[in-house]
């Protein structure tokens, strides 16, 4: 009896074992790619238009946001990636992400500042990032191509904070409109190398002006104005001194869209972990019930 539950038990536990790695991945969440959008437990985007038509030209569902990958690359990416399926990686079953259209789920960006990323990793991987944007020109209505793209920088085993790896990367001040950051995780502990297609919409110099309008000419002469030091306040019985606090001004950060990552578990997740939980019980309840039976028999 316990050899035949152990036996049922294992076969039932045996073919989820391939199945776990599928979900050792990952993709940028911010600024969000195509991927982190469109498909299955990355975000909250899948109901946009062109999340619509990229499913439609896909034929179907996209797989999960996280397993757009391709093995064996070994820095080879245009041998395996050819142009105009830069964002699926050449992968049939992510290449509605080649559609050209230009109103995929963006984030709005400044020429000259430093742009946050933030890769969403469902298991870690040692391995390098190679970061490309689409050069000054690039039409978004025609298919991504390599050579639509310049690289940016490399940036090997970048720190790795709530499930995502941290990174950043300084915009050229050329750019406008709409342009395509392309990035690029081959990693050096498996064989895969992973590809996104991130949109980013470059604030023209009006909008940027307008988000940051110059101090008025009362500011500047209050700015410049010699500081006077103001008497502390008389402290009478039963009050305490509160020291005035001034909020210190920072720069104007990036608007990045956000994705919660509270929805990065997906259904398949979910489904792994119960049947390995369930095959174990199984396997411990006929290891305790033959315990059991022969503690009757020894009787």
């Amino acid at each position: 009896m316990i050899r035949r539950l152990a036996v049922a038990a294992v076969a039932a536990l045996v073919p989820l074992v391939p199945a776990l790695p599928a979900f050792a991945h990952g993709a940028p969440t911010s600024p969000i790619s195509r991927t982190a959008a469109c498909a299955a437990g990355g975000g909250t985007a899948t109901d946009t238009a062109a999340c619509k038509a990229a499913r439609k030209a896909n034929g179907g569902d996209f797989g999960t946001f996280d397993n757009l990958r391709v093995a064996n690359v070994n820095g080879n990416d245009k041998k395996f990636v050819p142009d105009g399926e830069l964002c699926s990686g050449g992968l049939s079953q992510f290449k509605g992400l080649d559609i050209a259209r230009d109103d995929f789920p963006s984030t709005s960006v400044t020429g000259g500042r430093s742009l946050p990323i933030k890769y969403r990793a469902t298991l870690p991987h040692a391995g390098s990032f190679r970061i490309y944007l689409t050069k000054q020109g690039y039409v978004p209505t025609k298919k991504l191509a390599w050579g639509d793209l310049s690289e940016l920088t490399e940036i090997k085993d970048p720190p790795l904070a709530g499930g995502s790896y941290s990174m950043g990367v300084k915009l050229p001040k050329d750019r406008t409109g709409r342009q395509i950051l392309y990035i690029v995780w081959q990693t050096s502990s498996t064989p895969d190398t992973y590809y996104s297609c991130s949109d980013l919409v470059f604030k023209t110099a009006a909008a940027s002006a307008a988000a940051s309008p110059s101090p008025s000419p009362a500011a500047v002469k209050a700015a410049t104005k010699p500081a006077v030091a103001k008497p502390s306040p008389t402290k009478t019985a039963g009050t305490s001194e509160i020291p005035e606090t001034v909020a210190p001004t920072s720069a104007e950060p990036q608007a990045i869209t956000t994705v919660s990552e509270d929805k990065q578990v997906t259904l398949g997740h979910q489904i792994i972990l119960g049947a390995v939980v369930l095959g174990g019980g199984f396997l411990a309840w006929g290891v305790i019930g033959g315990l059991l039976r022969r503690r009757r028999e020894n009787r």
